[in-house]
């Protein structure tokens, strides 16, 4: 009788049901292992068509030979890099760019080291609204900097110089850089800095040896973010330089374009010379970017 009882009082346990497969233990279940293959690369494969037909059509125009309408470049001609390389100029407007770009990179990133360990490691009365004004210069456009800046350098006579579009591109990459550094600062442990103070350095000899070597990747993630940007920017470089042997590849790229007509296989060319640079060095940084970036996501 007794065991009858405890029969009845068991809670019943629903047989397992034959039609659903065995799970693993810790492995839930995805929509996407639910939906087709098709379903996933076909979307893939649209966006990469939309992505490479662009690219390869550049190239056709660029290899193939002048007045051909073949959509194969064959037989390939370098004759518009040649063009463009040595009548066009652009062996100096790629110079005068690479030395913009490397320039503005350090400059950028010395400044917003400086800057951003302050706003990390320090308290003042004015640093939210200092973080605010920041976050609002990323509103203002290039083009409303272009009368105080020209004032400026016009009065200090630096027009028609490679250093005054250094200077602007540092000021307009700085707001951005310098609140990224400091997320990156902040994310490392400010007892390291006080542990190399015990052991005897000062402050700027621990910041070196202890917390520098940890912002490599969000250094380089600021630095190509600099260069990339003053390498592709137009603005500056054709309003502060007038003389043709101080211009730099945008501006190149722009007087390839005539009212009359446009040489599209010179364009071309000028393209890829202008977009290699930028994409080889991507294709080296591509690690430490992407470890920057969400290094400075991450809360500490």
């Amino acid at each position: 009788m007794i065991t009858k009882d405890i029969d009845t009082l068991a809670p019943a346990v629903p047989a397992p049901v034959a039609d659903e497969p065995p799970r693993r233990p810790g492995k839930r279940r995805r929509a996407w292992d639910e939906a087709p293959r098709w379903q996933i690369y076909l979307p893939l494969g649209v966006y990469l068509v939309f992505t490479l037909v662009p690219f390869y059509w550049i190239l056709l125009f660029a290899l193939r030979e002048p007045g051909s309408t073949s959509l194969v470049p064959w037989p390939m001609t370098l004759e518009h890099f040649d063009k463009v390389w040595n009548d066009r100029s652009f062996g100096t407007y790629f110079e005068n760019s690479v030395y913009v770009g490397v320039a503005t990179l350090f400059m950028t990133t010395i400044v917003a080291l400086a800057g951003g360990y302050a706003l990390a490691r320090f308290d003042f009365r004015i640093k939210r609204a200092f973080m605010l004004a920041l976050l609002c210069s990323q509103f203002v456009p290039g083009a409303l900097l272009l009368v105080p800046l020209f004032q400026i350098f016009a009065e200090l006579r630096m027009i028609n110089s490679l250093g005054s579009v250094i200077i602007a591109e540092t000021v307009f990459q700085l707001p951005l850089s310098m609140i990224l550094i400091s997320g990156f600062i902040r994310n490392v442990p400010y007892s390291l800095e006080e542990a190399a103070w015990v052991d005897g350095c000062n402050r700027f000899t621990g910041f070196r040896v202890v917390v520098l070597p940890l912002l490599r990747p969000g250094l380089i993630a600021v630095g190509s973010f600099a260069f990339v940007h003053s390498w592709n920017h137009f603005l500056f470089a054709l309003m502060f330089l007038s003389n043709q042997e101080k211009q730099t590849i945008p501006v190149g790229l722009n007087s390839l374009m005539s009212a009359d007509s446009v040489d599209l296989g010179a364009l071309a060319a000028g393209g890829i010379i202008a977009a290699v640079p930028v994409v080889i060095v991507f294709a080296f940084i591509q690690k430490w970017l992407i470890t920057g970036f969400s290094a400075g996501a991450v809360k500490g």
